[in-house]
């Protein structure tokens, strides 16, 4: 079944720094699966307000928001959920009727894998990264009971401020420090990019933890997950997280959740 666009058709969109196509690939994906008169695009803009003014005017239903975006534009919205409120940062907007609502999926998406990987909470954590995935990741790890961990960043003023906002400790590096749990919330081993065949944490760490936590999606394995796979490690791929989040956002947009074999389908289309 083709995609086929017409007057009735509602536009969902993305905003970011710079597009990718994993969301417009899944999200169209999904909406012709399923026959909906839907259709999905990747934006960036110079101009926040004018592009958010432009979702409500135009009655775009609903967009996806990310870096360097996801903080600036709270006010910009009439409603926080309790997902975006939690961490003072925004990943998706849906407008109904010219009332933009906001929430945050990656938020949403880390606390269901938490409780699908069961990882226990009385492990301690080390998550490096202090940037606005890092505060979704490390506020889900909190509300999900984790109390004791370290926010591992180079930048102490944003470590330090991510720290006292999730109730960990901050460092500016692993030295000393020996966590059972390992979460990489920065480009290290992203693909294309120039740390994207070094470990997101020491080959040392990684042998003393029990469960490895990336958040990168391309590739869906990474040095650092490779690494703990061949040790036998418990891991959680970015890709998981990607998928599950688009999941969350495809379902506030439309109404409808797909069922397990067909978002299978989707993300091995948008991954590829």
């Amino acid at each position: 079944m083709s995609l086929s666009i017409n007057r009735d058709t509602q536009l969902c969109m993305s905003l970011s720094a710079r597009p990718g196509n994993f969301g417009t690939r899944f999200q169209n994906f999904l909406y012709q699966a399923l026959g909906l008169n839907y259709v999905y695009k990747s934006f960036t803009t110079r101009d926040l307000a004018a592009a958010i003014g432009g979702i409500r005017a135009l009655g775009i239903r609903g967009c996806a928001i990310s870096m360097p975006f996801k903080e600036a534009v709270m006010p910009m919205v009439d409603h926080i959920d309790a997902s975006a409120a939690a961490i003072g940062s925004i990943n998706t907007i849906v407008n109904d009727d010219g009332y933009l609502r906001s929430y945050n999926t990656d938020y949403i998406a880390v606390r269901k894998l938490i409780e699908q990987h069961g990882i226990a909470r009385h492990m301690h954590l080390a998550l490096r990264g202090s940037g606005g995935m890092a505060k979704a990741v490390a506020c889900a790890f909190r509300d999900a009971g984790f109390r004791h961990g370290h926010i591992v960043a180079r930048n102490e003023a944003t470590g330090r401020k991510l720290a006292q906002a999730s109730g960990f400790a901050w460092a500016p590096d692993m030295a000393g420090l020996s966590a059972q749990v390992l979460i990489n919330v920065t480009p290290i081993g992203m693909e294309g990019g120039v740390e994207a065949s070094e470990l997101a944490f020491d080959a040392s760490d990684v042998a003393r933890a029990q469960v490895v936590f990336d958040v990168v999606a391309s590739p869906p394995e990474t040095p650092v997950i490779g690494l703990a796979r061949s040790l036998g490690k418990q891991v959680v791929t970015g890709a998981e997280v990607i998928v599950l989040q688009a999941v969350e956002q495809f379902v506030l947009y439309t109404g409808v959740r797909p069922d397990d074999d067909l978002i299978a389908q989707a993300a091995e289309h948008a991954l590829r």
